[in-house]
């Protein structure tokens, strides 16, 4: 039977050593190699792709305000900050930025899709599709079919719903819904595109529109008591229990009494 053979400490010694050395330089050289990778003019990014239905942002505009702000190259480049630099042009609602080897970047783009001017008018302000307020050139917008809405900026959604609510209703009474206001207050107001003025007052869609039913139910009616048409409508008051004030051109009268509601 073979004993075995002890290897001196200082043979194990330059073994480790060696080995250590050589994973050292595997090191270094794959390190190195990559580095190299890293900063090799080829993976610089040279093109951007851009796709999506986007006819506000042309690539002059694009170039101009986002190439500047892209650091780093295919595999440096921080997707999040690129994706908030496209998020900045002002018609941008919002952007999904990807990588395309060897140096290119894939960016789909969605812009707002104006639903109401916001606020008063070329102040520049719109409302989207979705309720989210944003500001673009009142000059690149065709507004005048837009209608305009109003009110504290933390509630522009419902705002939009309520005109949503309130649009199809008035238009079965011939009424074109051109304004909604909501106050600080909360209370609601209304303008038709004939210019007549509605006071709508506090509550929920389902509130609002049980007045507004009740004022049409007897509008036609009251009118008519005075030789007159909807059309001559100036201003309404909504906000009495069950009854409603209103004013008429060449007549002023109510049409009920009632309490006013705050």
């Amino acid at each position: 039977m073979k004993k075995a053979v002890l290897i001196p400490m200082d043979v194990k010694l330059m073994q480790w050593t060696t080995i250590g050395l050589f994973l050292l330089a595997m090191t270094l050289f794959v390190s190195s190699s990559v580095a190299w990778l890293l900063r090799h003019p080829v993976f610089s990014i040279q093109s951007i792709t851009v796709r999506g239905n986007v006819t506000h942002s042309n690539p002059v505009t694009l170039r101009a305000n986002v190439v500047p702000q892209l650091t780093g190259n295919f595999f440096t480049l921080n997707l999040l900050q690129a994706r908030q630099a496209f998020e900045q042009i002002p018609w941008i609602r919002s952007a999904l930025v990807r990588r395309e080897f060897p140096n290119r970047l894939s960016v789909t783009l969605e812009e707002f899709q104006p639903a109401a001017q916001w606020g008063g008018e070329g102040d520049g302000k719109f409302l989207s599709l979705d309720g989210t307020i944003f500001e673009v050139n009142a000059d690149d917008v065709e507004s005048d079919t837009l209608p305009t809405l109003k009110g504290p900026e933390s509630q522009a959604k419902s705002v939009l719903e309520m005109f949503k609510f309130l649009k199809p209703q008035m238009e079965k009474m011939g009424m074109g819904l051109d304004k909604l206001e909501l106050s600080q207050r909360g209370s609601w107001s209304a303008q038709l595109e004939s210019g007549a003025t509605l006071e709508l007052g506090h509550g929920s869609q389902q509130e609002v529109g049980e007045r507004l039913q009740l004022f049409f139910k007897t509008l036609t009616q009251v009118t008519s008591r005075y030789g007159r048409t909807t059309s001559s409508l100036l201003s309404a008051d909504l906000r009495y229990e069950n009854a409603y004030a209103l004013r008429l051109r060449g007549v002023t009268t109510l049409a009920a009494d009632g309490v006013k509601k705050p």
